[in-house]
């Protein structure tokens, strides 16, 4: 391991013998940090935390402190964070309650930039993109391949699907269907992320289908339970690029945007 001599880290933390942990970092003996991975300088790392492998984690950020939740009593839950992940400064990552499942987790090859918040018992996918100052109040759920815009906020308990995109500043009060683009405070739809689709390699039918799904949702003054039992007829149909819709439908408790 390169270690830094003045960083701090507990003899009952289990670190990969090829982790480098910067100058003046703190590691708590709960912690687990896999192979390749890179501490940088002045992290702390706290709590029952796992960081998989090849993550790089900057200056000043903060994993695994408690939850801002007054209701948290110093139980052991956890922040659970993937692989391949980038996680730029002064990021602030919390366990999760008991009030949930006592898990916050981040996925894969995630691109997480300074300031990002993201609260308690939150699940972000993977692939997704932060710009900074994103910020996800308690138990949020962000799916694959999401963009978030800088200084987007999002309000607890609410979901966005699978390839939606917010822009600068957007304020989430409610759920954001897959695909969907979102701006305004309160956020409200504003088309599909058909640039995102593409450079995914969605077809140009595939493309097609999920900007009807949005007229149905959105253009055609049916009502959401109507327009969604005719999105999930498609998606079973085999139309496989609206199966993110038939999850998202599957969690959706708030409403969606408007």
């Amino acid at each position: 391991m390169a270690i830094h001599p003045s960083a701090i880290v507990d003899p009952k933390a289990e670190i990969a013998g090829d982790v480098e942990i910067g100058a003046y970092s703190i590691i708590g003996p709960n912690v687990r940090i896999d192979s390749g991975s890179w501490i940088g300088p002045h992290v702390v790392i706290e709590g029952h935390t796992h960081i998989g492998k090849h993550n790089r984690v900057f200056q000043f950020c903060s994993l695994g402190a408690q939850p801002q939740d007054k209701k948290y009593a110093g139980e052991p839950t956890r922040l659970e964070i993937g692989d391949n992940n980038t996680i730029r400064e002064f990021c602030t990552f919390n366990i999760g309650t008991a009030q949930d499942d006592g898990i916050t987790r981040v996925g894969n090859d995630n691109w997480i930039m300074a300031y990002v918040h993201i609260a308690h018992d939150c699940k972000v996918g993977n692939n997704t993109v932060f710009a900074n100052n994103a910020t996800l109040a308690g138990h949020v759920q962000i799916g694959d391949w999401v963009l978030l815009g800088g200084f987007t906020s999002v309000h607890q308990f609410s979901i966005i699907g699978e390839h939606a995109m917010t822009a600068f500043a957007s304020a989430v009060a409610q759920d954001v269907p897959p695909f969907i683009t979102a701006h305004g405070n309160r956020a409200v739809p504003a088309g599909v992320n058909i640039e995102g689709m593409k450079r995914r390699g969605f077809s140009s039918e595939q493309i097609r289908r999920v900007r009807n799904a949005y007229k149905t949702l959105y253009r055609q003054g049916l009502s959401y339970e109507e327009a969604k039992a005719i999105i999930l007829a498609e998606a079973s149909a085999g139309h496989s690029e609206l199966l993110p819709f038939v999850y998202f439908f599957s969690l959706s408790a708030r409403g969606i945007i408007r």
